[in-house]
């Protein structure tokens, strides 16, 4: 078995694509990636939330006030149109952001101490809309400074003022600290990533080591050879177990060490998090990796020994990796939380035990339970793949 193993890993060894999976693409590619969008999205943030907004106003009459306060605004300045029927357009041809109608009789309403409504025109088509946030800000800042107008009759002092404008405020306090913040939308996106390299670096090999071998006429040479098919399974599993679990592992340590050296260059807060994961937290994502790693094995060979050729088997293979994002992806919903209902789940439990040891809230007794359904997963899906390569059926298929 092992002579078969070392024979399937020298192979891959010299084959060029393989080594761009499995070396490459995890300890390269991905942190360098990870680094250039964390450093892209967080300067395109700050330039959006400062960018020059051009705007058109009709009716400023109406409001002076407002419309002066929307001019000394910084990153605003105002576009004339002829009519609020060109707006659409403007904002089509992003001639202007956004634009404000102001009815007639607005400054009527407000001194008759009557709700006023202003149109606010622009494209809410944005994940993150920002124009609505900075147009919300100035009218908010108008609104305080009318209310405090109009108290102003009752000669309040300053403490009454106060309580007439918000008579009961929030002040936070969150018991979760930065890492917890930052933990929630790393740790939802760590196992995405990881279960993601560890199913692509198998792929290609599995797909070489199965139907591969059948269009080169190999695996009936290697099925006259006096081995057991135990051991033939076993063998081409434990180099796709390895290639997969090694890659994911190879990542881990590169992001890890890009984080921990430059992380501050990306984000401060995201460096301080790195920072604050332990040994033992990296210890127990490398570990459940394991089982991971040999459900991929598993599913990928009976695929790959199933197909007639390797066409075939690459176009059976891709599949896969949507039925792998899915139970990822449930993680990310809102209401599931790591439990023991959860902790049984293949993949899932392994991303929401992930996510919790990134933001150091990990319930440590669930940890055996996601060990132990992970693994039995994996040892049932060796076990059919050891019955799916023992049928005459499926080996010559062709």
């Amino acid at each position: 078995m092992w002579t078969i193993y070392l024979k399937e890993l020298l192979e891959l060894a010299r084959d060029r694509r393989t080594f761009f999976f499995t070396v490459f693409i995890p300890v390269f590619a991905m942190p360098l990636i990870i680094a250039c969008f964390g450093f892209l999205s967080s300067t395109m943030f700050k330039q959006a939330s400062k960018a020059n907004m051009a705007y058109a106003i009709f009716g400023k009459q109406h409001a002076p006030h407002l419309a002066e306060r929307l001019a000394r605004e910084k990153g605003f300045h105002e576009i004339a149109l002829a009519s609020p029927d060109e707006i659409k357009t403007a904002i089509a041809n992003d001639r202007i952001k956004f634009a404000l109608v102001i009815p007639a009789g607005l400054e009527a309403q407000l001194a008759t101490q009557q709700q006023g409504v202003i149109q606010l025109h622009y494209n809410s088509a944005s994940a993150i809309d920002l124009t609505r946030k900075r147009v919300a800000a100035v009218i908010d800042a108008h609104n305080r400074e009318l209310r405090e107008h109009a108290l102003s009759a009752f000669n309040l002092n300053k403490h009454q003022l106060a309580f007439a404008l918000d008579p009961v405020t929030l002040q936070d306090h969150s018991t979760a600290n930065k890492r917890e913040q930052m933990g929630a939308i790393i740790g939802g996106m760590l196992p995405y990533i990881l279960l993601m390299v560890c199913l692509m670096a198998a792929m290609y090999p599995a797909i070489d080591t199965g139907a591969g071998e059948k269009e080169r006429g190999t695996l009936e040479t290697l099925l006259l050879a006096p081995v057991s098919r135990t051991a033939i399974v076993l063998a081409k599993f434990l180099m796709l177990f390895t290639i997969g679990l090694a890659s994911a592992l190879l990542m881990i340590v590169s992001v890890c060490t890009l984080l921990y050296f430059f992380g501050h260059m990306i984000a401060s807060d995201l460096a301080q998090m790195v920072r604050a994961i332990g040994p033992l937290d990296l210890a127990m994502v490398a570990l459940m990796l394991v089982p991971t790693a040999a459900i991929f094995a598993a599913i990928l060979l009976s695929i790959s020994v199933y197909a007639k050729s390797y066409k075939e088997a690459a176009g059976l293979i891709s599949p896969l990796i949507i039925v792998t994002i899915l139970p990822t992806l449930v993680a990310l919903l809102p209401g599931v939380e790591l439990n023991w209902r959860w902790a049984m789940v293949p993949l899932t439990n392994v991303s929401l035990a992930m996510k919790e040891l990134v933001k150091g809230t990990m319930d440590y007794r669930m940890f055996s339970v996601i060990l132990l359904s992970t693994t039995i997963t994996a040892g049932l899906l060796l076990a059919l793949c050891r019955w799916w390569f023992n049928r005459e059926q499926v080996l010559f298929r062709n």
